[in-house]
């Protein structure tokens, strides 16, 4: 999931996607760490960011 990477790019943080998706600040952060959640929370992430969940739950691409 890139929730970090699209939450930066949009200069959104953790409080205000919080308030935007109701879900609690903690809880954010250990979705961004542990990089997964319930698909529910996925789909208020993806809104509050204005993104689809395929963009959302895109596999990262590691530099070489």
């Amino acid at each position: 999931m890139q929730i970090r990477e699209l939450r930066n790019n949009k200069n959104i943080s953790i409080q205000k996607l919080s308030e935007e998706t109701g879900l609690h600040r903690r809880t954010l952060q250990d979705i961004e760490k542990r990089d997964d959640c319930l698909v529910s929370n996925a789909i208020k992430i993806a809104k509050a960011l204005d993104v689809t969940l395929e963009e959302l739950c895109e596999e990262q691409t590691l530099p070489r």
